[in-house]
């Protein structure tokens, strides 16, 4: 099995607190035809405090091939640090990836 490394390769990513963007991720790197996804937001600049419910109030990522569409990601607060963790399977191999995304005026 090869190694990579489990950052997102465009992270970390900068949004507005008034932008709403539904990020992907492709998940060629650690296997094809992800199943089973499930997302959570934490709040790295508040001891990884769960904020999923805030800034994903819709949480519903879809699949399509090897791209992962995340639900819109909103509500962030300024000058703080999210890290997105993404968690799905390819074949028999669970694989939890993350993002960090900083929010700014």
């Amino acid at each position: 099995m090869p190694i990579v490394s489990r950052a997102a390769k465009e992270s970390p990513y900068v949004q507005g607190v008034d932008e709403q963007i539904p990020y992907e991720i492709t998940t060629t790197p650690w296997g094809s035809s992800p199943t089973g996804v499930s997302v959570v937001a934490k709040e790295i600049t508040n001891a990884f405090t769960d904020v999923t419910a805030t800034v994903f109030p819709v949480n519903s990522p879809t699949i399509a091939g090897d791209v992962i569409t995340l639900s819109v990601l909103r509500s962030l607060t300024a000058e703080k640090v999210y890290r997105i963790e993404v968690k799905f399977t390819t074949g028999t191999t669970v694989w939890e990836t993350y993002a960090e995304v900083r929010a700014e005026i």
